[in-house]
């Protein structure tokens, strides 16, 4: 159902403040700039080589909120809540948008596309993978309760090797601030050109989430050109902080369900 003015969608908004001079022709500009400069963040939608998507996030009152942006072709982008696939805005040049919306295309902070698996960088180093889970119902056929970033360090480093955000990565706020400064690596690609460089797993004792706790197993030193992902296995934070040892590789690795992640798309 596309609508031009969603009053039952105000409530999923978050209150923010912003002047009305976001609606208009702004908004628009806007989602070519997020497309253009984020290009982590925009995945295709299913079938692929279809149209271009990307989750936003916002935060009011310490509560996130999430929404799909959609490029849906030539002079049209659509902005729907994230577990809302009904209620769709259309985004037009020269068409006003109304202003829970412009805000949100304003100040929304692009999330990294699902299954992206990234690094955190200590002098050339990769300390902690991240695997991005931020599909939503149009492509995985379900609803998540919302995106998320799993953090996984690797195991015998301490908390000061880690990213300052750890336990919480998207309320951070500064994640693509640490990408432009190198600290946070994009290894999707890396990954993909060779199987057998890392392997996810289930993680038997770890605290778990949305999508299941998870270890990755890197069976040998992977390098890049400008920092290297050191061989070893890299596991839920919260059961390193706990003291609790990470399970040796060849365990993990023969556990069912244990995938190669040169299968993710990059």
């Amino acid at each position: 159902m596309l609508v031009h003015a969603v009053a039952s969608e105000s409530a999923a908004v978050p209150a923010q403040s912003g002047p009305s001079s976001l609606a208009g022709a702004a908004p628009f500009a806007k989602c070519e700039q997020l497309f253009t400069h984020y290009p982590l963040a925009a995945a295709p939608l299913s079938p692929p080589g279809g149209p271009r998507s990307m989750v936003l996030m916002t935060r009011a009152d310490g509560e996130e909120s999430f929404f799909v942006l959609i490029e849906a072709g030539h002079n049209l982008f659509r902005i729907r809540a994230f577990c809302q696939q009904e209620a769709i805005q259309e985004i037009i040049p020269g068409e006003r948008v109304p202003d829970a919306f412009a805000r949100v295309i304003a100040d929304g902070m692009p999330v990294p596309r699902d299954r992206a698996v990234l690094g955190w960088v200590a002098d050339r180093q990769v300390t902690a993978i991240l695997e991005v889970h931020s599909a939503h119902p149009a492509d995985a056929g379900t609803a998540p309760a919302a995106p998320e970033i799993q953090v996984m360090p690797m195991a015998g480093t301490t908390v000061l090797d880690w990213p300052p955000f750890t336990a919480s990565p998207l309320s951070d706020g500064r994640f693509w601030d640490y990408l432009d400064r190198g600290d946070i690596v994009d290894m999707t690609p890396l990954l993909a050109r060779r199987p057998g460089q890392a392997f996810r797993a289930a993680c038997p004792h770890g605290h778990g989430s949305a999508h299941g706790a998870a270890c990755v197993v890197v069976p040998a030193n992977v390098v890049a050109g400008e920092y290297w992902l050191p061989a070893g296995v890299y596991t839920d934070h919260w059961m390193l902080r706990e003291g609790i040892p990470a399970p040796p590789a060849g365990q993990l690795l023969a556990l069912p369900g244990t995938v190669d992640l040169a299968g993710q798309p990059a």
